[in-house]
């Protein structure tokens, strides 16, 4: 099958699995999986044009809702997060994209950054297996009957607070919006809206535990990739020399793939152990992040 604004033949089939599989897994973090997939368009399909990080966020439209759906079910979405991603991360968002196609338009320089920003997130989930390890992974050990326990005892622009598991997590609401803007800045320049590297960042250096905060990081993945999608189109008019508006048909293709892959990830979560699920997220993460950076070098 030919993708005209990409120019790459591809089968749907392989596009649409590969998805899925990804998606599925990395649902159960709170990422979509775009972060993922733009390596294998990269790397596989030799996608590289800038209209691929849009075409990655045209992906998160279509495949996040499913699993934002689950977690809403299941009540374990953590709605003031959720409020607090989006706003940090939407201003940021515009100015990756911008960054994107104005100073990273070159391949090999692009996924040296990718490399780079891959590595940060693989570094991270290491780092907190290692020390939950340690601790005897005292922390991953949830009741099924404790997931709809999630309870907010307080909401305001100063502090947020919550029950979850039987324990009572605290975290400032400012320290979030700056961080997420920074977020969205790498997540517009990568195409994945800013969820893969805020997830592992609320769980290991705020300490929310990664049941709540999944479907929190979801949500505003799927809100930013919107308006990433359209800054991109936006920018295509200024820059029509260059490939940036979106591969809208490849771009569904892996999208159906990864709904159905998200929506089960999110549904099977609960029973799988969150050590193993940032264990397979972790070693995805650093291969790609080193096949990258040493790929830049020789």
């Amino acid at each position: 099958m030919y993708f005209p604004i990409a120019e790459i033949h591809a089968n749907p089939y392989i596009i649409f699995c590969t998805a899925l599989v990804v998606s599925f897994f990395t649902s159960m973090g709170g990422v979509s999986g775009a972060f993922l997939l733009l390596p294998f368009q990269m790397s596989f399909l030799g996608y590289t044009s800038p209209s691929v990080s849009a075409t990655n966020h045209v992906f998160n439209i279509v495949a996040i809702p499913s699993g934002v759906y689950r977690y809403i079910k299941e009540k374990r979405m953590l709605w003031p997060l959720a409020k607090a991603i989006i706003i940090g991360t939407l201003p940021g968002v515009f100015i990756g994209a911008w960054v994107r196609i104005e100073y990273l338009p070159d391949p090999r320089n692009f996924k040296f950054f990718a490399g780079l920003v891959l590595l940060y997130i693989g570094w991270k989930l290491l780092k907190d297996i290692i020390l939950n390890d340690k601790t005897k992974g005292k922390n991953y050990h949830i009741k099924l009957n404790d997931f709809h326990d999630l309870d907010v005892m307080e909401a305001s622009f100063k502090k947020v607070s919550f029950t979850f598991g039987g324990k009572v997590y605290t975290y400032a609401p400012i320290f979030i919006y700056i961080l997420c803007f920074f977020v969205g800045i790498i997540g517009g320049i990568y195409g994945i809206g800013g969820g893969s590297i805020i997830a592992p960042i609320l769980v290991t250096i705020i300490g929310l535990p990664v049941y709540v905060i999944a479907g929190a990081a979801l949500l505003g993945t799927f809100v930013t990739s919107v308006s990433g999608v359209i800054f991109y189109q936006f920018l295509a008019g200024i820059y029509p020399q260059m490939a940036v508006s979106p591969d809208w048909m490849l771009g569904a293709l892996f999208g159906s793939g990864g709904f159905l892959g998200m929506y089960l990830g999110a549904r099977v979560q609960k029973f799988v152990r969150a050590v193993y699920i940032k264990g397979i997220l972790a070693c995805c993460i650093m291969f790609i992040a080193l096949k990258y950076i040493s790929g830049f070098f020789i």
